[in-house]
């Protein structure tokens, strides 16, 4: 029997001597490094171009602080091993110097982003564009749900997803070169994992070459990571703190706090804190297993009585109230009903009651002359009689002069006509007609002590009026046609439902 010689494997260095083999493979390893330490913003001049020696050792060092290796400059075995792990694609900053501060005062300092900014408003809208198709669509949009409420538990911003149409960021999957510039082609498996934008430009995005997961075990935990990037999309940078969600590398999913003491500060410095009670910091161990929720984390009388009481702890939509003085409060895709006794009842789904609504509603209100729910999202408006749309709506009431994405909407007894409040400024509506009586939009100022930018408003049966803006309040009287008291409505007026308001907050 013949036995065939085994071939040797194929390398760079056959046909070379020690020397010129070694030699070889530390110039393709600088030439690796200088694409890396180009790609992720080292140096001082951005993009390609030849660089001194002197250059590529700063360049070097300033990754190794970073990274919190020994600053020796050069290209050692732990600096390339660093360099070879999974990470965010997204630069680490726009210059060295930059890194370098951000390095020796981290203790001091909050992550803002000078470059990519931050949003001017407060309630955002996601949408999964698509994901990887081995895993179950629910269990990725609760993974992503819950990403994005990380960041709202510990700060003042609200998110709420949106099935399709724009949102303000969205979160897609791709393979390779995708239109985002070469530096950004995705590289398959390890390397880059995803890649963010900042605002409000509101684009993550990550390699479909990855194998995610959603659990603790095998592939990347694609939960940790989409949390990483939505940072970026809020304006935040990379983190010199290793423990730092939003450090650069990787990590798996541990026991710890998914944030860090960095995180909150940075997250905090761009949106503020929470506007209702502390910041909630949740352990790792809750996000292995999203298979097994359902809406909330709680479970028996807590999830109940948490979600009875969840508008209590954020913002809402919209408010109104009907003839039996029950008070609808809107938010995204649920609404609740609080009776005249104070009780709230759970979140109930828009589509039974208001088939066709869509969700995130601008305004609402109900009209004590005809009975009847108005809706106004954009520029349309729908009107129903009980649980019916009227025929010919939706209508694009913008088209008669009525305001886009008005803040709040209102029947006005005195006027027995509908009032639309858009900035400063406020318009009288025929319910007939849905077209602005003359001489309309007026001055904000007619109604004397009322801010811009109420989010809802209602009659109340003790004959006043009641404006609503984030946890405040505003009384207003309709003989005097003036503010005549404000405050926290959560805590000050009994009827919103708010009983064990003071109990602590929820994830969802």
């Amino acid at each position: 029997m013949i036995k065939k010689k085994r071939k040797r494997p194929v390398s760079f260095e056959i046909g070379l001597g020690e020397q010129e083999g070694s030699i070889l493979r530390a110039t393709l390893e600088r030439a690796v490094c200088r694409l890396f330490l180009e790609k992720y913003g080292y140096f001082s001049e951005p993009g390609p171009g030849t660089h001194s020696p002197a250059e590529f050792t700063e360049a070097v060092r300033d990754f190794q602080r970073v990274t919190h290796l020994p600053l020796s400059g050069v290209l050692d075995a732990p600096t390339l091993h660093q360099m070879a792990l999974p990470r965010c694609g997204t630069g680490d900053g726009e210059s060295r110097g930059a890194w370098a501060r951000r390095a020796s005062t981290a203790r001091h300092r909050r992550q803002t982003t000078p470059h990519g900014g931050r949003w001017y408003k407060r309630h955002l809208t996601y949408r999964v564009v698509n994901w990887p198709s081995y895993l179950p669509q629910h269990e990725v949009r609760l993974a992503v749900k819950a990403a994005f409420e990380l960041w709202s538990n510990v700060s003042s911003l609200v998110f709420w997803e949106a099935r399709d149409g724009p949102a303000d960021i969205r979160l897609t999957f791709f393979h390779g070169d995708h239109n985002d510039g070469l530096n950004n082609a995705f590289d398959g498996p390890g390397g880059a994992l995803a890649h963010a934008f900042f605002p409000r430009r509101g684009e993550a995005h990550f390699d479909s070459a990855e194998r995610w997961s959603l659990h603790s075990g095998k592939g990347r935990n694609l939960f940790v990571v989409v949390a990483h990037e939505i940072g970026h999309t809020l304006g935040l940078e990379h983190s010199t703190i290793k423990s730092a969600l939003m450090s650069p590398y990787y990590k798996k999913l541990s026991k710890d706090f998914v944030l860090s003491w960095d995180d909150i500060l940075a997250i905090q410095n761009l949106y503020g804190k929470p506007s209702k009670g502390s910041a909630i910091q949740l352990p790792g161990k809750v996000f292995a297993h999203f298979q097994d929720w359902s809406v909330d984390l709680y479970g028996g009388d807590r999830q109940q009585k948490s979600l009875s009481s969840y508008y209590c702890h954020s913002f809402f939509d919209a408010i109104t109230t009907d003839a039996d003085h029950n008070l609808y409060i809107f938010k995204g895709s649920h609404y609740w009903v609080v009776t005249a006794s104070g009780n709230a009842s759970n979140p109930q789904p828009l589509q039974p009651r208001w088939p066709g609504l869509p969700p995130g509603i601008d305004a609402c209100t109900w009209s004590q002359l005809s009975g009847k729910f108005y809706f106004f999202k954009g520029g349309r408006c729908w009107r129903y009689v009980g649980s019916t749309l009227e025929a010919g709506f939706p209508q694009k009431c913008s088209a008669r002069g009525l305001p886009r994405h008005p803040d709040t909407a209102l029947y006005f007894q005195q006027l027995r006509r509908l009032v639309l409040f858009k900035g400063a400024k406020y318009f009288v509506v025929s319910e007939e007609t849905l077209g602005v009586e003359p001489y309309y939009p007026r001055s904000l100022r007619d109604w004397e002590g009322l801010p811009p930018g109420t989010a809802g408003a209602l009659s109340h049966r003790d004959g006043f009026i009641y404006f609503f803006r984030d946890d405040q309040y505003w009384q207003f009287d309709r003989a005097k046609l003036q503010v005549v008291a404000t405050g926290k409505w959560a805590t000050q007026l009994p009827w919103m439902g708010c009983w064990d308001v003071n109990s602590g907050q929820v994830l969802f």
